[in-house]
């Protein structure tokens, strides 16, 4: 084979790649999450310093602890803002990386610079991949699995001579991965299924062992530090999610839920149709849906094993696959029964076991070249028209929540987001039909009820938000939202200590810039000057650009007749963009000696 074919695939595996996700270039952020990371995230706005590199690495946000995707955003903010195209291309860049680390790999180890190819492809060009590149708070999948792929083809070059930098290099990568996500946990077992093929690593220690050279421990000893490297994150992971809200499902029912999931995702990476963000969560199975998964899952097991020694690919393909979606088959709960995502890792075992397998189904290898490359080409140009087709759902939040609910039945959670999408373009009414939806679907679903009483409060019709307010904390005890969105429309209402009592409430739960400057307005209202000035303080301290806290502070001062320290906070006011109090004091005399 011609030494520039490789690079020839790379060429051919970008070029594919940007003409089937490049479109997400144009999309926007989407209002599950993306807020949590970018929009609504005061900490990446301080830019690549060491308050921002502390919170990164101590923080346990949205129930995830991944420093190094912190960081990747906070650098992507510097570079593009709030302007969503520069995350997604990053994302996109990212995605390509893993795709060619990949086929290297492959192409190195099984010398089969076709096949690799193939395989590479399948994986780079599935829908299945778009959740994963085209949502900028999966970040996190895409920078894990590049340093997953990364680490994949370098243990390839540590396999072939021994050395201890390359060892250092793929536990180095390795490490990376880890600190961008948890899910490449699962990559030193994989490692241990490639040694046996295509490295045939277990055979050499096998005849080795006759001839009494070498333990075959070894394979085992040298995977020691990234087993400890996974339990050490896979602690680290338990414990941010320890507190998650998430229904909490018996043993049976996470066995029966990842039974149904792992046939569930092999259907999709076989036929990727009715793809969505958010699929329903289930409960309960019949009873012939879990038997026949489980004797899917079994016969398949079975089989790889059978061939084993003749088709040693099925064998590493197939436990590839399932030993790699175990963190989020749902035996161990996480906050998504299924996803799309998911399958960035898993799909790989399956993508190894199609392309190595079913050219052994055809006789001959003329009639291979005549029948699989046409076919292999009007696969992928299929699979990239879906993909480039997902992408476009992607475009907002009101398409994407849309096109879920077309293709899924009685999903509450896109029904909510759908309602809030709309109540922020300004489609309040659709909104609130919306959320009627879900309140149907589910009558005890608290979200459902804050998001239709805010969309009240909108309208001026207080009664029906705080009655809807009422019933969302009624649900949700510890919903601290819900409280300080009562606390704002009883100040509305002039009910002041209704709502202070609502914002100790909030505080107390989870303490918040926006709460505390909500408290300080009540207690302005009540004459509380000392405790208004302190609550403002403490705004200022959590979010410093906020020009109304400034302000109201300003104001406070003034009141109690501090007017050094009211200048001071008005001129501050008016450098970040808001001299409306400067001015006032200006025609009162109060602050001119301070300008």
């Amino acid at each position: 084979m011609n030494k520039r074919y490789p690079c020839l695939v790379i060429i051919v595996l970008t070029v594919a790649c940007l003409a089937a996700f490049g479109r997400i270039a144009g999309n926007e952020f989407i209002n599950f999450d993306d807020n949590i990371y970018i929009t609504e995230n005061i900490h990446i706005k301080t830019g690549l310093n060491g308050e921002s590199i502390k919170w990164a690495f101590s923080s346990f946000v949205s129930k995830n602890w991944h420093p190094l995707t912190w960081l990747s955003i906070v650098l992507d903010y510097n570079l593009f803002g709030a302007h969503p195209g520069g995350y997604h291309l990053i994302s996109l860049l990212l995605h390509i990386g893993s795709v060619i680390f990949l086929f290297l790999f492959l192409n190195k180890t099984t010398r089969s610079p076709r096949c690799a190819a193939f395989a590479a492809a399948l994986f780079a060009l599935h829908p299945l991949r778009v959740e994963s590149v085209a949502w900028a708070a999966e970040r996190k999948d895409v920078l894990s699995m590049f340093f997953g792929m990364a680490s994949l083809y370098a243990y390839a070059f540590y396999a072939e001579s021994l050395k201890l930098s390359r060892y250092l290099i793929c536990l180095t990568l390795f490490t990376l991965s880890l600190l961008s996500k948890s899910m490449l946990v699962t990559l030193p077992f994989i490692f241990l299924l490639l040694d046996y093929w295509p490295l045939g690593r277990w055979q050499e220690a096998l005849k080795t062992i006759k001839g009494k050279a070498i333990l075959p421990g070894r394979l085992l000893m040298e995977k020691i530090p990234f087993f400890i490297l996974t339990l050490a994150s896979s602690i680290i992971t338990v414990r941010a999610q320890y507190e998650a809200d998430y229904p909490h499902l018996s043993f049976p029912s996470r066995l029966a839920n990842a039974l149904i999931s792992y046939v569930a995702y092999l259907k999709k990476i076989l036929l990727p149709i009715d793809l969505a963000v958010f699929y329903p969560f289930q409960s309960s199975f019949p009873p012939w849906q879990i038997l026949g998964s489980g004797l899917i899952l079994l016969g398949v097991t079975l089989l790889v094993i059978y061939f084993k020694g003749r088709r040693p690919f099925l064998f590493v393909g197939w436990f590839w696959y399932l030993g790699a979606l175990v963190p989020v088959s749902g035996l161990i709960q996480v906050n998504a029964p299924m996803a799309d995502r998911y399958t960035y890792l898993p799909s790989i075992g399956i993508a190894i076991m199609l392309v190595w397998g079913i050219p052994l189904m055809l006789p001959g290898e003329e009639i291979r070249k005549k029948i699989l490359i046409p076919a292999a080409m009007m696969i992928l140009l299929a699979l990239s028209v879906l993909t480039y087709k997902q992408c476009g759902y992607w475009k907002d939040s009101i398409t994407l929540f849309s096109h879920a609910l077309r293709v899924t039945k009685k999903n509450i959670l896109a029904q909510i987001n759908l309602a809030s999408a709309l109540h922020e373009n300004g489609k309040s009414v659709a909104a609130i039909d919306s959320y009627n939806t879900a309140i149907r679907l589910n009558p005890n679903y608290a979200e459902s009820y804050y998001g239709r009483g805010n969309v009240y409060a909108d309208f001026g019709q207080y009664q029906k938000a705080i009655e809807d307010l009422n019933n969302a904390i009624r649900l949700k005890h510890d919903y601290t939202d819900a409280y300080n969105n009562r606390g704002t429309i009883y100040h509305e209402l002039g009910r002041y200590q209704e709502a202070i009592k609502d914002y100790n409430k909030a505080i107390q739960l989870k303490p918040g810039y926006i709460i505390y400057y909500n408290r300080g307005n009540s207690y302005i209202k009540t004459g509380r000057i000392p405790e208004a000035i302190e609550d403002f303080t403490r705004t200022i301290r959590l979010k410093p650009d906020f020009i109304e806290a400034y302000n109201n502070r300003g104001f406070a001062y003034f009141n109690q007749g501090s007017n050094k320290d009211g200048c001071h906070d008005a001129q501050r006011a008016c450098v970040l963009g808001n001299c409306q109090l400067l001015e006032a004091t200006k025609n009162k005399r109060i602050c001119n000696e301070n300008r």
